[in-house]
């Protein structure tokens, strides 16, 4: 394997599918639900990065899901059963021990998504393929800043519970109102910042508020999702102004103002 002092490294894995059933549901806030899927084929799961991306294939009401075939086009489910709805969410957590993955849902919108969360119930079943590849920051970095909006809460999550003692964490996360924010239990040095929309007239109130930071001395590393424009204008900033540089940086557009049925699910 190759070596890295500071960077991020792509580890690929096998792609496979897998059908998962609905262990627990559980209301985390007023707009954020938390599934915990259980499967035996959950055995060789892995997920080392902390926003990694899975699909998940969502049954449509009043069906059940289907085990596709793979070709060369990708997976085929049979003829005649409805495809189910196919989005990609970020694995939250995964015990090994006992074969439960949990994801966190947003219920924003109309999508399905947000439908299959407040729908879903201990037994129901649904498919999971991936993370094809994660994504695994290598290396000692002085300091990590985390910025992103909702749908980036279960990445941002996982990455301060994720992060050994003593390293030093700095996240902006916007969210509609203050009923909204998380608690997370970790061991290392975090400080939180939550930028609520409710409380401003901005329409960049995520971007001003990093504006307005001071940050650490050092070498960072920075990990930035949100909406499309403002996560283009989160990493211009961290860039050319910040100095932060290129490879020492994760900047991605989960959704696209508009269309909010797009991209990342949370």
């Amino acid at each position: 394997m190759a070596i890295f002092e500071r960077g991020v490294e792509r580890v690929r894995h096998q792609p496979k599918f897998r059908i998962a059933e609905v262990s627990a549901v559980q209301s985390l806030t007023p707009r954020m639900r938390r599934i915990v899927f259980h499967s035996d084929e959950f055995a060789d799961f892995r997920s080392q990065g902390y926003d990694d991306h899975i699909r998940l294939f969502l049954p449509r009401p009043d069906t059940s899901i289907a085990r596709p075939e793979r070709g060369r086009d990708g997976l085929a489910f049979p003829p005649g059963i409805p495809w189910p709805d196919a989005r990609d969410y970020t694995p939250r957590a995964f015990d090994r021990s006992r074969n439960l993955l949990t994801v966190d849902f947003v219920l924003h919108g109309e999508g399905p998504g947000a439908a299959f969360a407040l729908r879903a119930r201990p037994g129901d079943c649904i498919g999971i393929s991936g993370p094809a590849s994660s994504m695994v920051v290598r290396g000692d970095f002085d300091w990590y800043l985390l910025v992103g909006d909702e749908t980036a809460l279960p990445a941002i999550g996982r990455r301060i519970e994720e992060l050994p003692a003593r390293e030093r964490v700095l996240a902006f996360i916007e969210i509609a109102v203050a009923d909204e924010r998380q608690a997370f239990t970790t061991a290392a040095d975090v400080t939180i910042s939550w930028v609520e929309r409710d409380t401003t007239s901005s329409p960049t109130p995520l971007l001003d508020a990093v504006q307005g930071a001071t940050l650490p001395p050092g070498t960072g590393f920075a990990f930035v999702a949100c909406e499309n424009t403002a996560a283009r204008a989160l990493r211009r900033h961290l860039v050319e102004e910040r100095g932060i540089e290129p490879d020492f940086m994760k900047a991605y557009r989960f959704w696209q103002r508009g269309e909010p049925d797009l991209g990342q699910g949370g």
